[in-house]
């Protein structure tokens, strides 16, 4: 089956219409970047996309699949579209895009490490403040607004962020 504008649906059409979806709780990334989309399968009649959650949990998950499904609905009509939550393999902070860290702090989120600690939350590793860059910061509440989340706030330009926790 083709789409509105005339060509066969493939993978790349699948992800390129999933960049327009914003996560739910930080719409400044999408859930391509973040990396919560997981294997697409596309054939003649249907369309099936694999979301990972951040965490097992996280009440952003229902918002969004419908998000999601929503938006492969627009994108093929007339496809049958199934958007599953799976859990393997499981996501990690690893999944997120470079574009998507860079999103994430230029928006005042300290974006998780690549390649760093396992360890979501440590008191002794510094957290480069998403303002002024300095590595002079300090864990002020493990928990954030969301399990995803931690609060710190930066001694030189004394500006409280959030980082998003390396999984």
């Amino acid at each position: 089956m083709t789409t509105a504008v005339g060509r066969a649906l493939d993978r790349a059409m699948v992800v390129a219409a999933l960049r327009d979806v914003p996560d739910p709780e930080i719409p400044v990334i999408s859930v391509v970047d973040l990396g919560v989309i997981g294997r697409i399968e596309v054939d003649a009649d249907h369309v099936r996309v694999e979301l990972l959650p951040t965490f097992v949990g996280c009440p952003a998950l229902e918002p969004m699949r419908e998000a999601v499904r929503s938006r492969l609905v627009e994108l093929a009509p007339g496809h049958e579209v199934a958007v599953a939550v799976v859990f393997d393999p499981p996501w990690t902070t690893e999944r997120i895009s470079p574009a998507g860290r860079h999103r994430l702090a230029a928006s005042g989120f300290a974006p998780p490490v690549a390649g760093g600690s396992a360890m979501p939350v440590a008191l002794d590793v510094p957290v480069p403040c998403p303002w002024c860059g300095s590595r002079r910061t300090v864990l002020e509440n493990a928990f954030g607004p969301t399990a995803c989340r931690a609060i710190r706030y930066c001694t030189d330009c004394r500006q409280p962020f959030e980082q998003f926790k390396p999984v």
